[in-house]
């Protein structure tokens, strides 16, 4: 990550650019390395894609909610959920999701492309490295509990909880692939290094895409949004306790485990 800046970009504009990737370093103790134009790239696309990503599972959570609307709406109780256009959109966003997770990627390969020479030992860490097995059983519980919610609603003999729950699990589902469409990604990314510093610095951007994967905002708020309100007191209850639960269990999975800077020098130590 040696490169040097365009001598036509002023000096201003250069730290400009600079100093988020400087403060991001620091962040996370690699002040010894020297913020370049090809890290600041890299992590502003990450930032951007992040945002992108954002909206994509927004606008899942909407559409999930107005395709649930009609079920409990009393002036046309009798109009048809339109779960072929939620599905269509379910797909659609997973081919949004892997655009951008190749933009991201094909980001990287060109920056490695620019590169002088190589890491002499790159890697390729395995999930098991890149996420963790506490951050792994966190999200497969996440998913479990919310699955397990859609589960019950369905178990309901009334229409008015039953018919949110199926659009609970196509939005579910849908998540679930989304995630592992970009887990898979991020394991295959490039690595893009040129010395240890900056080895160091390319693992620490992916146990930090790694852990934002398993942020289980939509897996949360979605049974809120298409099931508290209509389904039983029973139901609504479990889908707040449910919440309540993984966010406690989250904030201790962030508060023991070890920050992405540690593991990314561990993952190093070791290769």
């Amino acid at each position: 990550m040696a490169q040097e800046p365009s001598p036509d970009t002023s000096p201003s504009a250069r730290a400009t650019d600079l100093r988020p990737a400087d403060a991001w370093l620091a962040r996370h103790g690699l002040s010894g390395a020297r913020p370049t134009p090809l890290l600041a790239g890299r992590l502003a696309v990450r930032g951007r894609a992040r945002l992108a990503t954002a909206m994509i599972l927004a606008l899942l959570i909407v559409a999930s909610a107005l395709a649930a609307v009609p079920v409990f709406d009393g002036r046309e109780p009798h109009r048809p959920l339109p779960l072929p256009a939620l599905i269509a959109l379910v797909a659609g966003l997973l081919l949004a999701q892997s655009l951008l997770d190749w933009w991201v990627r094909r980001v990287d390969q060109r920056a490695g492309a620019t590169l002088s020479r190589r890491a002499a030992h790159p890697i390729q860490p395995s999930w098991r490295a890149v996420l963790g097995l506490p951050y792994a059983v966190f999200a497969a519980a996440t998913f479990a509990g919310a699955m397990a919610l859609a589960g019950s609603a369905l178990a309901v003999p009334d229409p008015a909880v039953r018919q949110p729950a199926v659009v609970l699990l196509i939005g579910l589902l849908g998540v679930a692939v989304i995630t592992a469409v970009q887990l898979r990604h991020l394991l295959r990314r490039p690595v893009v290094a040129e010395d240890e510093e900056s080895l160091t610095a390319d693992v620490v951007m992916r146990v930090e895409d790694a852990r934002d994967l398993t942020t289980p905002s939509v897996q949360w708020s979605l049974p809120m949004v298409l099931l508290f309100g209509t389904a039983p007191g029973w139901l609504g209850a479990a889908a707040v306790v449910n919440v309540i639960l993984g966010l406690v269990a989250y904030v201790a999975l962030r508060a023991r485990t070890p920050s992405s800077a540690t593991v990314a020098r561990r993952v190093m130590s070791v290769r």
